[in-house]
């Protein structure tokens, strides 16, 4: 049995000295809370809402080098990605999959010189890339993964081939490179497995979602979100792991500092319905530049088709939307490279946006601002280490560097490294064909069942079906069961029918989620952790409310997906 919030406050109750107290939950934070308590420091992490909630739920659910990282001359932050991504490949690999990325070009030599200048530090927007710089740069990228390469090299292709692979890529592209990065299928799983991990390996620290801190005496106060209980607690040092946030948490916190380390971007992203599209892309990421020069993406996602991004600045950290302008801008890239695909806002079933943390620059390009990180310490009656920066590629690199900045302020050794460490339902992992398999033939349930709960919870999905053999569909046409909805309350730090909706599952994300599935969910949570009738509607109420406001998706949408949903259909289940 997974420890709960209670047994978790319980711990925090015993014993409240702690050797660090990491805020912020987000991956950066659940990544450094792993690394320092699995070297034996006491560890509290503490997340004002759900873990993985804010821009860690925002990416664009790629796990990547970042080939365009070249042109701003950042080799090492190429280097460090790559070799994190077959981190993930080989520690992940239920979440964690390639994804054949392919670059459309129209010119032969446009965009070298820009490159050139951005190498040393230009500051510019970049001129089209033609097929010289783009194979120079893959040929850069094959060089650094040429030692235990797990990916394939990559290929170029003439105009006549493209067109074959693609033909509803737009004419204008004469040649195309294809190269292989990752894709992440459920990036907020995987930071939720992270932190039963370490509950399961290193019980001695705490992680809570739904609490705050502030300064008290003797060192710190947390405030419970959930029951409004104070308790106090010590900690030796702060590690300031908020994002967007980092700036306001470092003055709440009481920190000096003598100007801003972070100034975000916010970054937009569209799933949408259309299975022309989906068919277009030929299981292949397409990697383009809109108008702009902005570099856009588009690839297969989970039955959909995910689409971004913008790239905005913003003054203030904040929830943000992907607003009209936004998913006009993305459609119209769209149909630029796919001029012949009818593309609109009607198929649009979810949208995402969040704040991009990025070290605070000057420059007016916002995509030469640097995708790197690194550390800060500040000042205070309890020193903070602030983590500027960082994306989801790179957490286990950056919270490594963090935790070994923290080991020696606090003279203690490092037992372990973490580089090899499986993630989850990633341990011992025979392949998916082979564990949805076994699971069929182990517990006796259908195929589609089977290979999506080896896609969701890889290995850990024998944990679900032990205690969840029924197969009694939540509401019609949905992928959950009733029986795995109280699994997930019981074993995932669940507090809110948010977090099942939007982080546990795929439900919203998909655009599966309706009506019936919220009220069923709803019911099935209500009884699983007790809430009464209001707090069963006030839970429904503001999923209802989150959906229309941050993710485009309004009550008559739902409304409108349960009466379509009442049609029976053959299966529910979606191709992961």
């Amino acid at each position: 049995m997974s420890r709960t919030r209670a047994d978790e406050i319980e711990s925090l109750r015993r014993d409240s000295h702690f050797d660090v107290l990491v805020v912020g939950g987000g991956i950066n934070g659940i990544g450094v809370f792993r690394e320092l308590a699995l070297q034996g420091l006491r560890v509290l992490l503490v997340e004002r809402e759900d873990f993985c909630s804010g821009c860690s739920a925002a990416p664009s659910r790629m796990i990547h080098g970042g080939l365009r990282y070249l042109e701003n001359g950042e080799v090492g932050l190429v280097r460090e990605s790559l070799a994190e991504r077959d981190n993930l490949l080989r520690n992940a690999p239920h979440l964690v999959h390639p994804l054949p990325t392919t670059v459309p070009v129209a010119s032969r030599f446009s965009g070298l010189s820009n490159a050139v200048a951005g190498i040393f530090g230009g500051k510019g927007k970049p001129a089209p890339r033609g097929i010289v710089p783009v194979r120079l740069g893959l040929m850069l990228y094959d060089l650094i993964t040429r030692r235990n390469r797990l990916l394939p090299r990559h290929r170029s292709h003439s105009a006549t081939e493209t067109r074959r692979l693609w033909p509803e890529l737009t004419p204008e592209a004469r040649w195309s490179a294809t190269y292989h990065d990752a894709w992440i299928s459920h990036p907020e799983r995987l930071g939720i497995e992270l932190i039963l991990d370490t509950a399961r390996d290193a019980p001695q620290s705490v992680a809570l979602n739904y609490a705050s801190v502030a300064p008290g005496a003797p060192g710190f106060i947390l405030t419970d979100g959930e029951s409004g209980a104070s308790l106090p607690f010590t900690a030796r040092l702060v590690v300031n792991a908020t994002g967007a946030w980092l700036d306001r948490t470092i003055a709440e916190l009481g920190g000096r500092q003598d100007g801003p380390l972070v100034s975000g971007t916010k970054g937009s992203h569209l799933i949408l319905d259309n299975p022309a599209l989906f068919s277009a892309l030929n299981g292949h990421m397409i990697y383009f530049e809109n108008a702009d020069g902005r570099v856009c993406i588009t690839f297969p996602y989970l039955g959909r088709v995910l689409a971004g991004s913008t790239d905005i600045r913003v003054d203030r950290p904040g929830r943000t939307r992907c607003d009209e302008a936004e998913a006009e801008y993305i459609l119209a890239s769209l149909r630029l490279i796919f001029p012949g695909i009818a593309l609109g806002p009607g198929q649009i079933v979810f949208s995402y946006s969040g704040i991009r943390p990025l070290p605070t620059s000057n420059h007016d390009f916002t995509g030469r601002i640097s995708r790197g990180h690194f550390i800060r310490r500040i000042a205070g009656k309890v020193p903070q280490i602030c983590m500027v920066g960082g994306k989801w590629t790179t957490f286990r690199a950056f919270a490594q560097q963090v935790a070994d900045e923290v080991l020696a302020e606090l003279r203690q050794p490092r037992r372990q490294p973490t580089q090899d460490l499986s993630i989850g339902g990633g341990r011992d992992h025979p392949g998916a064909e082979r564990l949805a398999r076994a699971l069929q033939e182990g517990f006796a349930i259908p195929a589609p069942r089977a290979q999506r709960l080896a896609a969701v919870y890889g290995t850990r999905a024998r944990d679900l079906l032990a205690h969840c053999r029924d197969d009694d569909p939540l509401a019609p046409n949905c992928p959950l069961s009733r029986a795995e909805v109280v699994w997930i309350a019981a074993q995932e730090r669940l507090e809110h029918l948010s977090d099942l909706v939007l982080r546990r599952s795929d439900l919203a994300i998909t655009g599966v989620l309706d009506a019936r599935m919220i009220d069923a969910a709803a019911g099935v949570l209500a009884e699983a952790k007790g809430w009464d009738a209001p707090r069963r509607a006030a839970e429904v109420a503001a999923i209802i409310d989150e959906l229309a406001r941050f993710h485009g998706v309004s009550h008559a949408t739902l409304t409108e997906r349960s009466e379509r949903n009442l049609t029976p259909c053959v299966s529910a289940q979606r191709p992961a």
